[in-house]
């Protein structure tokens, strides 16, 4: 076989580390060419909620495709479309009345920004700074990587960021210093702050509480500043709850989802809008609408996907899934952090994370080397730097997750020597 053509995001070539085949999947598990069974362990970069290749997606995908498969959004519509748009209104908090189509949760950022900046726009206030959250991450378009943390993840591209504001993470015991920082930016007329709620998940999975969530949101209420909540990884039951926002009990001003919202099994992303940001673009004037778009914006097979994934969170036991293997995490969980490698363990919903060592950094060489050696155990993780996270699909069984956890002390033990 001819040397592959493909070149792999978030992968340095020069290291010539194999690059396995996938050629199937079902449930939690992976089927690659050379015959192995992989767990998957993240979900595929987080998106995978109820299972690979699971039937009522696939069924919903197929039925679509010999229907319609593709038409401009554009002043055009279809009903996969409308009534995924009327389904996450009814779950979704009431005051998000406006979903706005994209195809990633990168696209679900960028418009966030665009609406947030058009509206102080239209409503002739000159209003455009953007407050973050240091060690966000929201994307890798030009807006998206503004917002996040500075970085190995954009040094190349500094002279494309515009400037942002940001503020402290709100580690445990100094909230107090974010909360001050916050307001300050507020006060001097930030047009938005945008935030993972909970969890910062590229950053290094770091974790904060629901209180703190909505005392910023009260913060930005209280100078009229937008609140966008980037739930691309925390929404859809990752946390524990439907949203990482309900935890809190909050309502941002602009929500984003992607990922999990088809189940993870093809692209899609919405952006919710609040009313008054709707009607600020809302106008007889055409140089006042919204202008963003992309090809497939609203493609009737991802929307029929998101369908599917709705009705199986109407029809099935979801949440007690995400309850019950929250709890099969603890129980793992504390098992491994009675390792002496393992540093700050903790778990939000179906999320587990520890720290390994004391090597920090995304760049850390601790990384390839777990990530190698987590595949020859035929478990996919993938090391945030020093830092092992465990987020899998909900339908993993206790023998998959345990044999998941197993891996995870055998690396450790080889790291220790």
């Amino acid at each position: 076989m001819s040397e592959s053509a493909v070149w792999h995001p978030f992968t340095q070539h020069g290291l010539q580390h194999a690059i396995p085949e996938v050629i199937g999947a079902e449930g939690a598990v992976l089927h690659t060419r050379s015959g192995a069974k992989v767990i998957d362990a993240i979900s595929s970069w987080w998106v995978t909620t109820h299972g690979h290749a699971h039937p009522k997606i696939a069924a919903a995908i197929a039925e679509q495709a010999h229907k319609l498969d593709q038409i401009i959004f554009a002043g055009w519509t279809h009903e996969p479309a409308e009534r995924l748009a009327a389904g996450l209104r009814a779950r979704m908090p009431a005051s998000l009345t406006r979903v706005f189509f994209s195809d990633s949760g990168s696209t679900s950022v960028e418009v966030a920004l665009k609406m947030a900046l058009g509206y102080w726009l239209h409503r002739g206030e000159d209003r455009h700074r953007i407050a973050v959250m240091d060690h966000g991450y929201h994307g890798d378009t030009i807006g998206t990587m503004s917002v996040g943390a500075r970085g190995a993840f954009n040094r190349a591209y500094e002279p494309l960021l515009f400037d942002v504001t940001s503020i402290p993470f709100p580690a445990a015991g100094h909230e107090q210093a974010t909360f001050d920082a916050l307001e300050r930016v507020c006060r001097e007329g930030a047009a938005a702050f945008i935030v993972e709620p909970l969890v910062l998940g590229a950053g290094g999975m770091l974790f904060y509480r629901a209180d703190t969530l909505a005392e910023m949101h009260r913060i930005c209420q209280r100078y009229d500043t937008l609140f966008i909540a980037d739930e691309v990884m925390t929404g859809w039951g990752r946390t524990g709850a439907l949203l990482a926002c309900e935890q809190a009990d909050i309502a941002p001003d602009i929500l984003c989802l992607s990922k999990g919202i088809t189940g993870g099994a093809i692209p899609l992303a919405v952006t919710m809008a609040s009313e008054p940001i709707f009607a600020a673009h809302y106008s007889t004037d055409r140089a006042q609408m919204f202008f963003h778009s992309s090809s497939y914006t609203a493609n009737p097979i991802a929307c029929a996907a998101a369908n599917a994934n709705l009705a199986i969170w109407d029809e099935e036991p979801v949440i007690e899934r995400i309850a019950a293997l929250g709890e099969r995490q603890e129980r793992y969980l504390r098992r491994t952090a009675a390792h002496p490698l393992v540093r700050n363990p903790r778990r939000l919903g179906t999320i587990a994370a520890f720290e390994v060592g004391d090597a920090e950094g995304y760049l850390s060489d601790l990384a390839p080397q777990m990530l190698a050696m987590f595949r020859e155990r035929n478990v996919l993780l993938r090391p945030l730097g020093n830092t092992v996270y465990v987020m899998p699909p909900y339908c993993i069984t206790d023998d998959e997750l345990g044999a998941v956890y197993d891996a995870v002390s055998e690396v450790l033990d080889c790291i220790a020597g």
